[in-house]
């Protein structure tokens, strides 16, 4: 018993801006993770492909690029809500 009596002196109330906060993290991060995925199918789609050598690697930079930009933007999620 004591210990719930400290755990509300501590932090009696939930603010509405925490659950705020906690919806807006999840919501960036499930557009991240779903971006990962995209890229995921784009270069299962692209390996399925027959093509030639030199758009092979145009693909193969497309993806690099593309994995690039969304780990920049899973970084910037993470500092934003530091």
């Amino acid at each position: 018993m004591i210990g719930k009596q400290t755990q509300k002196m501590i932090f009696p109330y939930k603010t509405a801006y925490d659950e705020q906060w906690d919806e807006n993290w999840a919501a960036d991060w499930k557009k991240i993770s779903e971006i990962f995925d995209l890229i995921d199918e784009l270069q299962a789609t692209f390996d399925t492909l027959e093509v030639s050598v030199l758009r092979e690697l145009s693909q193969k930079k497309l993806i690099i690029d593309l994995q690039k930009y969304a780990y920049s933007l899973s970084v910037w999620i993470q500092n934003k809500y530091k």
